[in-house]
């Protein structure tokens, strides 16, 4: 064995060895933390920020909800001031003059202060449906923000089925590599044996320790991408990052008894029923229409009924108390003939924008709907073809082996089976996994998936 051949092993085992010590500290250090697919689900969305930027948007809603109603509240107003004055001089013109023999001008009062106070009532009784309309549309816009979070809701759901399935994957590769290490490392002895007693041509015992620094490698990169997957899962589910995730691995195993017998028309119609962004869009098109009507209502004058009361007090001058008055106010802004047109059409764009994304949302669900049914179907097909692969590469390397036994299959042809048997075994172990995934793709797709967990 060269010297190179050397360093690469011991650079392998080494970096093997620290990676599965800083793997068990961890362990140790947290311990491990069964965890449930369920569970899984339920802690990221307590967990989510985008589900929290979605609640704050229904909280904005239902604000403008409760503003639009209180538009046909009265409105109520109260002033007053007192006010303190120099002493004024006044002139009271009062009569047609003294008289002949000079008589004198009354007495000014003495003015050095004065009070007033007014309150009035303006109730709303009709104005051009605006107010009502308003209202209609803040309605269906709240009903749009919580459609809007359900969507965001099962986002978050099929978010985390795919990183359940990503760090499932990830510890079936460790699982199944450091299974295949164990193999290549008695492989390497015995063939080292052979080796010494002339059974055996060195470049075979070369061929079979470049094997075994190959898997050491791979299982580098398997540990790597399983603490990556951990960690991922452990932010998602707002847990420390040193957490040790034990999966539940029966919700892995699915075949074709276990698979829905739905058709893909069947799941589309479900959609265009269930579907979130659907129902949003239609809610925020009754809000454009709604806002249409607001926008026209300003060609119409608006009618109150209004009420006040007024007290003023300036001392030896004047008292004014129970002062109430009632009546009806109109009130027209002519301007509304040549400024409201440019609304309306503003509106009416609005509205023909929305109308536009549900016939594009329409041809996206149909589309997202056969995609994901044929990736569902799919995915059971590749798991039945590597059923039968892991059967054939498990008798083929058994064939193998025997005949290199007695010498009639070379090293090479021994490696390359129990290669292809490793790979066919992680090719079952990862179907195993997007076969979950795209069956809850499936029932993402068809607005269904929060309905199921």
């Amino acid at each position: 064995m060269n010297s190179k051949s050397i360093y690469t092993r011991l650079y392998a085992l080494t970096s093997g060895l620290l990676l599965t010590l800083f793997f068990q500290a961890a362990t140790a250090q947290e311990g491990v933390k069964p965890l449930s697919l369920n569970e899984a689900i339920s802690l990221s969305i307590q967990n989510s920020k985008q589900l929290k930027v979605s609640q704050a948007k229904i909280e904005e809603a239902t604000a403008n909800v409760r503003t639009a109603n209180e538009r046909q509240l009265p409105d109520v107003s109260v002033s007053g001031s007192y006010m303190r004055l120099t002493q004024p001089n006044i002139d009271l013109k009062l009569g047609g003059g003294g008289s002949g023999n000079g008589g004198s001008k009354p007495a000014s009062p003495e003015v050095n202060s004065a009070a007033y106070g007014i309150a009035n009532v303006s109730v709303p009784v009709f104005a051009g449906l605006m107010i009502q309309s308003g209202k209609e549309a803040a309605r269906y816009l709240a009903v749009a923000a919580k459609l809007d979070a359900g969507k965001d809701r099962e986002e978050v759901i099929g978010n985390t089925i795919a990183a359940y399935s990503n760090l499932y994957k990830a510890q079936q590769s460790v699982a199944l590599v450091r299974e295949n290490i164990k193999q290549s490392t008695q492989r390497v002895t015995d063939f080292s044996n052979m080796e010494k007693n002339g059974l055996l041509a060195r470049n075979d015992l070369l061929k079979a320790e470049l094997q075994e620094s190959n898997y050491e490698l791979a299982l580098m990169d398997a540990e790597n991408s399983l603490k990556v997957a951990n960690l991922n899962m452990n932010i998602m589910l707002g847990l420390p990052d040193n957490t040790v995730l034990q999966l539940d691995t029966t919700v892995f195993k699915t075949d074709n008894n276990s698979m829905d017998k739905r058709g893909a028309a069947e799941f589309e119609q479900l959609a265009y029923q269930q579907r979130k962004d659907a129902g949003a869009l239609d809610a925020r098109e009754k809000a454009a229409v709604a806002q249409v009507k607001s926008v026209k209502g300003e060609y119409y004058p608006s009618l109150a009924v209004t009420g006040g009361y007024i007290a003023a007090y300036v001392p030896n001058v004047i008292t004014i108390t129970n002062a109430v008055n009632a009546g009806v106010g109109l009130k027209y802004s002519l301007s509304s003939l040549w400024k409201t047109g440019s609304k309306v059409n503003g509106a009416k764009a609005q509205l023909a924008q929305v109308v536009a994304n549900e016939a594009n949302l329409k041809d996206a669900i149909h589309m997202q709907v056969y995609q994901a049914y044929e990736n569902y179907l799919l995915s059971h097909k590749k798991m039945d073809t590597y059923i039968k692969a892991i059967e054939q590469s498990e008798e083929n390397y058994r064939i193998t082996k025997n005949k290199h036994a007695n010498s009639l299959a070379t090293t090479t042809d021994l490696l390359d089976a129990d290669v292809a048997n490793l790979q066919s075994h992680l090719n079952y172990a990862f179907a195993k996994a997007d076969a979950l995934v795209a069956y809850n793709k499936l029932l993402q797709a068809a607005g269904v998936l929060d309905n199921n967990k």
